[in-house]
Order: structure tokens, then sequence, then C-alpha cells
């Protein structure tokens, strides 16, 4: 936990110290490639008082370094450290085995998130329902064939029956968040387009899930070392 609250003070501190208009110019600038200070003064039109303080600011976060040149020995580089931006990324959730989608009768959004995930991440993925319909609702089926998304039409089942250990439980409706008796690690309110079986719910559902997935998914990773 101690390593944890570091990273995200650490990222906190790198967001105040980009929180600046003439800061981010100088980060956007230094992107490209190196510059003294008199260059990217120039280049950016700023008063070297100023400039000077953005970088005293960006080279105590760590974001901006300074090397003397092997050239003019009076003469010094900025260069931005594009390793210290990675951190402003937000660490992985998790590791998983298999993610786990879940909702009511397991024949909408669950299945309709694990097609989707299929295609977004290399982490196994599976489906169930609190109260499995009979079948997968040809909303979802329609819904996906205009967006191109392969949905098998496949038997709903129980969450009992499918989770394993080692899941990554999203629960993608609110009644199935809050019946399930098993620990949940993500949680989707996202409406039932079944209610209503109007295309427009589903395509929205889907979109929604769409999103969420993409939002997920580079945040999960396989085990560093799977069960065999």
């Amino acid at each position: 936990m101690a390593t944890e609250v570091t990273t995200v003070e650490r990222r906190a501190g790198l967001h105040a110290a980009m929180a600046d208009a003439g800061r981010l110019r100088v980060i956007d600038s230094l992107a490209l490639g190196d510059a003294s200070p008199s260059e990217l003064g120039d280049a950016l039109g700023m008063s070297s008082n100023l400039l000077a303080h953005h970088i005293k600011v960006l080279q105590r976060t760590g974001l901006v370094d300074r090397s003397r040149s092997e050239g003019d020995g009076r003469r010094s580089y900025l260069r931005l450290v594009p390793e210290v931006l990675d951190l402003l990324t937000v660490p992985a959730a998790r590791a998983a085995s298999r993610v786990l989608f879940v909702c009511t009768a397991n024949s909408a959004r669950s299945q309709l998130a694990a097609a989707l995930w299929r295609l977004a991440s290399e982490v196994p993925v599976a489906s169930a329902g609190t109260h499995p319909a009979d079948a997968v609702a040809r909303g979802a089926l329609e819904s996906a064939r205009r967006r191109g998304l392969d949905l098998p039409d496949t038997s709903p089942r129980h969450v009992a029956g499918v989770r394993a250990e080692g899941d990554l439980v999203v629960t993608v409706c609110d009644r199935a968040h809050e019946e399930l008796d098993l620990p949940v690690d993500v949680h989707w309110s996202v409406p039932d387009p079944a209610r209503t079986a109007d295309r427009a719910a589903f395509d929205a559902a889907l979109s929604e899930l769409d999103r969420r997935v993409g939002n997920l998914a580079p945040r999960v990773s396989l085990p560093a070392n799977p069960a065999r």
C-alpha cells in the first residue's frame, strides 16, 4: 500500500507541474527534440526569467533534464524525460487469468461486453448471468451485426457454473451487482436494453460497453506466471 500511495503522490506532483500553459508549451517543444534555454525561449517567445522558472519546476519533478554541450561547454541542452511521462499512465488494475462479465440474464450486456473484450485484449473472457435467459436477446445479436461484431448465439449460463479462481469479475448491470454473493472487482451501471427491446437502446448499450472495455482493457494483464 505504501508503494501505491507513493506512486499516486508522484503522479499528482507531475500533474501539478504540468498544470500551466507555459510549462505544457515547454514540454510540447522538447517532445520534438532537445534545445538550449535560449533556443527554447526564442521558439516559444518566452522571457528568460519566465522560462527559467518553468524549467526549474519541470526539473524538480524530473520531467526535464539538462546536460552540458559536448561542443561548447558553456552551453547546455534541455531534454524531456519520457520515462517520467510514462508514470502519468494509470497503472494496471490487476493481473487476471480471465475477465468474467456478469449481468442478470446473460442475454445482452454481458455477452456484448465479452465480444468487445475479445477484440481489445489477450486476456481470456467469459460471460454469465444471475438469472440466465433461455437465449441471447435478438436485439443484442442485431446490434452486434450492425457494428460488425462477432457475437456467438450461445445459450446463457449461470454465474455459479462459470466463475473460476483468478477471474476479474465485472458486473454490467445494477441488479446483478446488488444481488451477487461473490466479490466484484469492477461495476458498470449500464441500462438494460432488453427492458424496451428498442433498437436504439441496444446500440446505446453497445456503445457504452465499447467505451468502458476500451478503458479497462489496457489496465488488465495476464499473470506473470499463469497457472498451467
